[in-house]
């Protein structure tokens, strides 16, 4: 009974292998932009830098509380 399961294909036959390309590509390109928004995002001045800044010289109490807060906020 075994033998009589097969694997099916990943796709199927009418669809090209040019869409699993392309769709290759804009997930390529959907990353690299992702990439470069988060590069951009760290220079000096811009929000990931000033969030990083103040997370460094934040008390440890501080950032629990705030970790709490966001855990409550995100389950409510």
């Amino acid at each position: 009974m075994a033998d009589e399961h097969t694997i099916p294909p990943y796709a199927p036959d009418d669809v090209e292998a040019s869409v699993g390309a392309r769709a290759a590509e804009t997930a390529r390109t959907a990353v690299k932009g992702i990439g470069n928004a988060i590069k951009e995002s760290r220079r000096p001045g811009m929000p990931l830098d000033i969030l990083a800044n103040a997370t460094r010289e934040a008390p440890l109490g501080a950032l629990l509380a705030a970790f709490l807060l966001g855990v409550i906020v995100a389950r409510g």
